[in-house]
């Protein structure tokens, strides 16, 4: 079904594309065309070892912003003792930013992931999308909300402006927590982000690019997680014989992958922007899209 070889290709691609804005879903549709592979997104089996690599990109995120989720989940603790969002109490509110953000994403998911991946199976519609991601990414950037200085304006009340979370909190309002969650739909559709459209969405609420890009990352860790475990049932059951060691070969490589990309993004956001990543899929896209309909 899969070779190792493929394994390994998918799973290094996977664990790259999944963090970076340019769609994991829409790569692992467009490569195995391009390069004359079987695999189209709709397999079982495909599906079944997509399973690992995203389970094995969500244990990355969670791994790298560890100390940040125990904090978050200790002041989602205190928030619930004391019945309320205490001032200056970003851990907690940043949990229920993430929650508020996650419960429509979850939703969206469970109801509309099979019907678009019915609806946008094919590489040609993967490459549009993509090409179309690209604008998204680039729109995002031309319009995003230039707020004030959150350092500064945070100073003024005694906050320290150098906490990220502190940053997050004092820009994100539950509207927009729910506009960026409800944004991560998109990449349901093979060729759509769902770190661009969480990065877009947050600078549009006036975020900056590297906090743009740590929310998302926090908010992107329960639903790759939990849409992972859902279905890993089939891992182990009869749909994932003769699988599993190349679901295990691709897992490993997409950890690797995953773990080098938010290390990089991390620190490439502290000072730029999507555009170079908007550039690219754009051109990506309509390269693909042309090849596919010369074909």
């Amino acid at each position: 079904m899969i070779s190792y070889f493929q394994a390994v290709i998918l799973g290094l691609l996977q664990g790259a594309s999944e963090l970076f804005p340019i769609s994991s879903l829409g790569h692992s549709v467009i490569l195995p065309r391009l390069v004359g592979w079987h695999i189209r997104q709709n397999d079982a089996f495909f599906i079944t070892f997509l399973v690992a690599t995203h389970l094995a990109t969500a244990l990355v995120l969670l791994g790298f912003f560890w100390r940040d989720w125990v904090r978050i989940v200790k002041g989602l603790g205190r928030s619930l003792r004391d019945r309320g969002i205490a001032a200056g109490d970003s851990d907690a509110k940043l949990a229920w930013l993430l929650i508020v953000g996650t419960i429509p994403a979850g939703l969206l998911g469970l109801l509309l992931e099979h019907p678009l991946r019915q609806a946008f199976a094919s590489a040609q519609s993967a490459s549009i999308f993509l090409a179309l991601n690209g604008l998204l990414l680039y729109g995002a950037e031309r319009l995003r909300r230039r707020a004030p200085d959150a350092t500064a304006a945070l100073a003024l009340h005694g906050v320290d402006g150098s906490d990220a979370d502190a940053r997050i909190t004092a820009r994100l309002t539950w509207r927009s927590a729910v506009g960026i969650g409800t944004a991560q739909a998109l990449a349901l559709i093979p060729g759509f982000s769902r770190s661009g459209a969480t990065m877009g969405g947050g600078l549009l609420a006036g975020l900056s690019n590297e906090d743009a890009a740590r929310y998302g990352f926090l908010l992107a860790t329960p639903i790759i997680g939990a849409a992972a475990v859902l279905k890993l049932p089939d891992l182990f059951g009869p749909a994932g014989n003769g699988l599993r060691g190349q679901a295990l070969v691709g897992a490993v490589c997409s950890a690797v992958t995953a773990y080098i990309a938010v290390r990089f993004l991390m620190r490439f956001f502290a000072t730029n922007r999507l555009t170079p990543f908007a550039g690219y899929c754009l051109a990506a896209g309509i390269a693909a899209s042309i090849y596919f309909a010369i074909q």
